[in-house]
């Protein structure tokens, strides 16, 4: 299974691919950060986010997409951009009919470190290592991103419980159109 972690924010939106494979190990596919101009109006901004967000999911068909679910903080216009990241993400993965899982920072921390509260740099040391990695991923962005993924494959439900769509709410014909269709974008 391939998933992309997100984790959005309107200055930088970590993105991370991974494949789980075999016996729970995983496999890094891709890491970085779609990026907008702090100077731009916010209308840009987003539509420029969400052109990267969905460059990486043409390029790399995820079976999934693991965003971080978004919680409220003191600083009112960091957390409204970062629920519209959020959105966009949701939005371009359903365009294409991607599942879409939220996780909240707890969840990803205590799938990734075994400790709900770990810092960042814990958190990048372990997914560093989950991930067989030479260094640590960077910027922390991009980091938060894998380490979603990373809590995705396994714990798929996500934080707040079923995933968008029911298990039997795609016919028989259109899952292997999608299969067939994630395959041929892996291929090509």
């Amino acid at each position: 299974m391939r998933v992309l972690g997100v984790d959005p924010g309107l200055t930088r939106c970590g993105l991370g691919v991974v494949d789980g494979l075999p016996s729970r190990r995983l496999s890094m596919v891709a890491v970085g950060v779609a990026t907008s101009d702090a100077l731009w109006d916010v209308d840009q901004r987003l539509l420029s986010i969400e052109r990267q967000i969905e460059e990486w999911l043409e390029e790399h068909a995820p079976d999934a997409v693991a965003v971080e679910r978004v919680f409220a903080q003191q600083n009112l216009r960091t957390v409204m951009g970062t629920a519209q990241v959020a959105g966009i993400a949701m939005v371009a993965a359903a365009r294409r009919r991607i599942p879409v899982a939220l996780h909240t920072p707890s969840e990803v921390k205590a799938a990734v470190t075994g400790n709900g509260r770990a810092d960042k740099a814990q958190v990048q040391t372990m997914v560093q290592r989950l991930l067989r990695l030479e260094e640590l991923p960077r910027p922390a962005d991009a980091a938060d991103a894998l380490a979603l993924a990373v809590c995705h494959l396994w714990r798929p439900a996500g934080a707040l419980g079923a995933p968008q769509r029911a298990p039997g709410s795609l016919t028989a014909a259109q899952r292997a159109w999608a299969t067939a269709e994630q395959a041929a974008r892996r291929r090509g």
